[in-house]
């Protein structure tokens, strides 16, 4: 069935209008970011990921969006990352990764503009690209010794990890000097050719994800092996990096 996005985009009007009517002047903007943003969502492994600015984070004033929240839910996305305008600004070197993605891949929903002209400064970019690594590497190997050998386990694996570590993958290219935001393919075809890696797994769960290649034709444990195998040769490769001397505000 081919995806409604016209559904979905009366979906998002109609969350706006809950969240404007209950936050009421408290709320600054609402933006969407993300692959949802530039037409690359996937709605079987893909998220319609929501910022929302206030000006107050009190508990009382998230109890009032609270039910918006909520009808959000039960229509099976995740709920908005509410901030501050200043928790924004102070917290952009700490989140490197995330806030230089949302500034490449936005639209406004409601209000402000707020990313437009935030800056993002990198120094701390490869340590939290470091830990992030290890830290879903890690929980990647826990999931694939709950997965065994069962193959349509393993293949759940893969394809919803996929997208964070594509992600990673662009950034480190980043810690390397790349400029520039690179889709998810040639990224990882690229990062390979640097640090000879074997790209095959990603290309093939790309393939399947994208419904260009049937799985039935790849065995779920070879690509989960070559899968694991290149995820922590790039760990290991960002591990004796020094920060980037590019490293500045993006």
């Amino acid at each position: 069935m081919a995806h409604d996005s016209k559904a979905d985009e009366q979906l998002l009007s109609e969350f706006v209008e809950k969240l404007r009517a209950t936050a009421g002047e408290n709320l600054t903007s609402v933006i969407l970011y993300g692959s949802a943003a530039d037409g690359e969502f996937h709605p079987e492994y893909s998220d319609y990921n929501l910022l929302c600015i206030v000006r107050d984070t009190s508990f009382a004033s998230l109890n009032k969006i609270a039910g918006a929240a909520e009808w959000w839910r039960k229509k099976k996305h995740h709920p908005p990352l509410v901030l501050t305008a200043k928790e924004l600004q102070d917290t952009a070197d700490v989140f490197s990764i995330e806030f230089s993605d949302m500034k490449q891949r936005y639209r406004v929903l409601d209000g402000e503009d707020v990313l437009h002209d935030l800056k993002v400064p990198m120094h701390l970019h490869r340590a939290q690209l470091e830990y992030e690594l290890r830290e879903k590497l890690f929980l990647l190997r826990q999931h694939i010794l709950l997965a065994g050998t069962n193959e349509k386990a393993l293949w759940d694996v893969m394809l919803n990890s996929l997208s964070s570590f594509t992600t990673l993958f662009r950034h480190v290219l980043i810690e390397m000097g790349e400029q520039g935001r690179k889709h998810s393919r040639q990224a990882v075809q690229e990062l390979a050719s640097r640090l000879n890696f074997d790209p095959s797994a990603f290309v093939q769960l790309m393939e399947v994800r994208g419904t260009t290649s049937d799985r039935k034709q790849f065995r779920a444990v070879d690509v989960a092996g070559v899968y694991l195998s290149a995820i922590e040769k790039v760990a290991a490769a960002v591990d004796t990096m020094q920060s980037s001397p590019t490293a500045t505000n993006r």
